[in-house]
């Protein structure tokens, strides 16, 4: 007796050619993408624990080449003993290196975060600012945190290239740049500016449970459908 044939499972599309791709095909993948993990992950959001702006940004600061758990076991004490950028700026620099140690590069992030501390209490009253340009303008503020702080505290539309971005963009065929600042702006050019910052926070989760970086759950993926998988070589 003749065994019945699996159902096939979704492929990626065929032979897809990302540098050769229509913006407008591309902009269609791109809204397939955004609302299959919309449907995977509606309550994704920022890992690092904050209550206000600042909290936000010394904790993005701290995350530098550190894990957000790590982050979360630090800043409670920091905030408990430092809570605002006035109270961190007067610190004494050893009880604060001593405190963030955790999180590696201890000494030149204390060193970063009473820079910071004292420009936001000197240049604009003790409050983050809310712009691109200010926020860039502190020590040690890149984009990518920049762009954190924005669209996650502020809810100013924002995509934060990191690590989890870069690598998803790329095999996602949504981008053909490796550069942070310029994978930003193709993602800018996709989806509408109300979707952004839901839509990096979706892709950093998914990042980090399916489309891990040395062997993506390719067979789990809820956008499997609409990706062309570039560069995946093993694929679980």
């Amino acid at each position: 007796m003749a065994l019945k044939s699996a159902r096939p499972s979704r492929k990626p599309p065929a032979r897809l050619n990302v540098a050769r791709e229509s913006r407008e095909a591309r902009r269609a993948r791109a809204r397939q993408i955004a609302r299959a993990l919309a449907r995977a992950y509606p309550d994704a959001w920022c890992a690092l624990h904050y209550e206000n702006p600042w909290q936000l940004l010394v904790a993005t600061i701290l995350s530098a080449q550190c894990t957000d758990a790590m982050v979360n076991q630090v800043t409670p004490r920091l905030f408990a003993e430092y809570p605002g950028p006035r109270e961190l700026a007067a610190a004494p620099v050893e009880a604060l290196e001593a405190i963030v140690k955790p999180t590696g590069f201890f000494r030149q992030k204390a060193k970063t975060l009473q820079a910071v501390a004292r420009i936001v209490v000197e240049r604009h009253e003790g409050r983050v600012p809310q712009t691109m340009e200010e926020l860039c303008a502190l020590p040690g503020v890149g984009r990518k945190t920049a762009n954190v702080v924005l669209g996650t505290a502020f809810g100013k539309p924002a995509i934060f290239v990191d690590t989890h971005v870069r690598r998803l963009a790329g095999r996602l065929g949504l981008t053909t740049n490796d550069d942070p600042d310029k994978i930003e702006a193709d993602l800018r050019e996709l989806l509408p500016p109300k979707e952004w910052t839901l839509f990096a926070h979706r892709l950093i989760h998914h990042g980090r449970r399916v489309c891990v970086a040395r062997k993506p759950r390719c067979s789990v993926c809820p956008a499997a459908e609409w990706c062309p998988r570039v560069g995946v070589t093993a694929a679980a």
